[in-house]
């Protein structure tokens, strides 16, 4: 019973961790302050001024055509990556589609940022956070789909080919509606790793080129104020959702990825 209780206690205090920080994000964004030191009233006046900020609309855009973009190719590259790993078997393909995800993220940005630079001649911008953004989000996806694939019954393709199904449409007809959960979840994913993505955001870039995380950085270097609360609020509102969509779609899949 003891042993139950300091279970309780334990868990309890490492939510409270996790989650009375954000919890304190989200009560401020509405605080009626400039300071934000302390709380004096209840105002939803930094959310219209976020929405009339120009440059945070422009990083928000800059971000949802990135994540969008990257998400969608890194989908398509990782299915693939991910039917190959489970029914073929290839040495060298799980290395390189898995590298990516092992890799601290500030090697991997210095990485990209030599290789832009150094060997491509690349102008730092949209290009080159769109190209880092697929090149971190492939694997991810390719876990989920794998994942998907390594719980199905391979004699349910065995039997479509039996019945003189091409492999094509063994693929269009069998395995891309058993998977499709996966490839939603994988998506899903991708996108909320995209927009959420800070540090190897911050080495490929460029001058003049912000997302979202940039312009928090920027706005927080300065003070935190009620409109870095406001941004970061919704930024959470919609990560949170993009991850409940992906475990609602595939929650298995998910839970053999961790």
């Amino acid at each position: 019973m003891k042993r139950s209780a300091f279970l309780w206690i334990a868990g309890l205090a490492t939510y409270a961790f996790l989650y009375l920080p954000l919890a304190v994000v989200v009560l401020f964004s509405f605080n009626d302050s400039e300071l934000n030191a302390s709380w004096v009233g209840f105002t939803t006046r930094w959310y219209s001024k976020l929405m009339a900020d120009e440059g945070m609309l422009q990083a928000a855009a800059n971000s949802l055509f990135i994540a969008l973009t990257a998400s969608a190719v890194a989908t398509v590259l990782g299915t693939m990556a991910g039917i190959a790993m489970q029914r073929w078997r290839p040495r060298l393909l799980p290395f390189l589609t898995l590298t990516p995800v092992a890799m601290p993220e500030i090697l991997l940005g210095v990485s990209l940022l030599l290789f832009f630079r150094q060997v491509l001649d690349l102008t730092l911008g949209l290009a080159s956070i769109l190209i880092a953004h697929i090149t971190f989000s492939i694997g991810f996806v390719a876990i989920i789909v794998r994942a998907r694939l390594a719980g199905m019954d391979e004699s349910i393709f065995e039997a479509a080919r039996d019945l003189g199904a091409t492999p094509w449409r063994t693929f269009t007809r069998v395995t891309l509606p058993l998977i499709l959960p996966g490839i939603v979840a994988g998506y899903l994913m991708a996108f909320t790793l995209s927009i959420d993505d800070f540090v190897i955001t911050f080495f490929v870039a460029g001058v003049g080129v912000s997302t979202l995380p940039l312009q928090i950085y920027s706005m927080i270097k300065v003070a935190v104020t009620p409109e870095v609360n406001a941004i970061s609020t919704l930024l959470m509102a919609l990560t949170l959702t993009l991850i409940a969509l992906a475990a609602r779609f595939a929650p298995e899949t998910l839970r053999s990825e961790k």
